[in-house]
């Protein structure tokens, strides 16, 4: 088999793997061609796409940090809007308590006062029936004692005088024993 083609090869002079000349001028001018139709028209009209997309791409990266700033600075502004919520409602509730404790503290002195004056009236109304019993009790003393003395002397004592000094000596001995016998 080596031998059938190396008389093959013998008898041609051109070798196949090396194309004839009038196809390599051939397939220069095409490729020529091409080149320049590529170079001059699609070539441009893709690097002004690329333009396009990078300048649309960049800017869109522009805007997203932009977006990315004012969202941070709002951000901001919220957490310090916060903070200071917070703050203020701590100190309307530190007000209130203040306020509840104000409140409470007038609301005991008020009614402190309002039983101090209850007590103070119930004493004068107490001391006031005492003395009207005192004195009603008094005149029945008086008049039973005067009754009584009429009746163990046997005579009557119509003297006013006479009946008021013995009726206040009796209360004032009544009253100098009960005093004794309390001590």
């Amino acid at each position: 088999m080596l031998q059938a083609v190396l008389a093959a090869t013998e008898g041609e002079t051109s070798n196949p793997l090396i194309p004839a000349p009038y196809d390599i001028i051939w397939s220069a001018v095409c490729f020529v061609v091409i080149l320049f139709f590529f170079w001059r028209l699609v070539l441009p009209r893709m690097k002004k796409l690329l333009d396009e997309r990078s300048a649309a791409i960049e800017g869109n990266i522009e805007k997203a940090d932009v977006a990315q700033r004012e969202a941070e600075a709002a951000l901001e502004q919220y957490t310090a809007q916060l903070a200071e919520a917070r703050s203020e409602a701590a100190k309307i509730r530190e007000q209130a308590r203040a306020d509840a404790q104000r409140i409470g503290s007038e609301i005991n002195a008020q009614a402190q006062a309002d039983a101090e004056r209850v007590k103070a009236n119930a004493q004068v109304a107490i001391e006031a029936d005492r003395q009207a019993a005192l004195v009603s009790l008094r005149s029945e003393v008086g008049s039973l004692a005067i009754d009584l003395a009429s009746g163990v002397v046997g005579e009557s004592l119509s003297d006013d005088a006479k009946a008021t000094a013995l009726v206040d000596r009796f209360l004032a001995d009544l009253e100098a024993s009960d005093t004794a016998g309390k001590k």
